[in-house]
């Protein structure tokens, strides 16, 4: 990705997306493409209703809202995808804007120098991934601490819900 200015991510012979490799990271088309190109938090939601530029989309029992130009599902069913260096941490009780998601349990913490990468348990048990950079503005978190997740509404990605949420990424199969 550093070395050009246009890439072509094919999958089986196929290609699924070709484009710059900051147009390919911000916003891909499938979920290979999200998980191919770095780490992605998707979680599977239903668009509820339209408004002018956002959609309302339903995430399990919670609302979010997605911006109409990053959405590449033509349905209802949506794979609602976020980075996890977009994403901010905080305590349950903290002020939020944008998009948030509430429940979460932290089970992992690991200090990787400039940042420090959470694994938090949501609800519906499933991990989400979180980078926070180490600039002293995120309290000191651990494993079982409760909390909220949040972002601003044009990092949120949309993609075809029908989509198998591990396309593209590394599995670890146990061998």
């Amino acid at each position: 990705m550093t070395m050009a200015d246009t890439i072509a991510v094919m999958n089986e012979g196929k290609i699924e997306q070709m484009g710059s490799p900051a147009d390919l990271y911000e916003s891909p088309s499938t979920a290979f493409v999200a998980n191919f190109l770095g780490q992605s938090n998707l979680i599977r939601g239903k668009i509820e209703s339209s408004d002018g530029d956002s959609s309302v989309v339903l995430v399990h029992d919670q609302k979010i809202s997605l911006l109409k130009s990053r959405n590449r599902s033509e349905g209802a069913s949506v794979l609602v995808g976020i980075r996890p260096e977009k994403i901010r941490i905080g305590l349950p009780e903290d002020r939020v804007t944008g998009n948030s998601l509430t429940g979460g349990i932290v089970s992992d913490v690991s200090f990787v120098g400039v940042s420090t990468q959470y694994v938090v348990e949501m609800p519906w048990k499933q991990d989400l991934m979180v980078f926070e950079q180490n600039d002293g503005g995120t309290p000191t978190l651990r494993p079982g601490d409760p909390v909220s997740l949040s972002w601003n509404e044009p990092f949120t990605f949309g993609l075809d819900g029908s989509e198998d949420v591990n396309a593209g990424a590394e599995v670890d199969d146990g061998a």
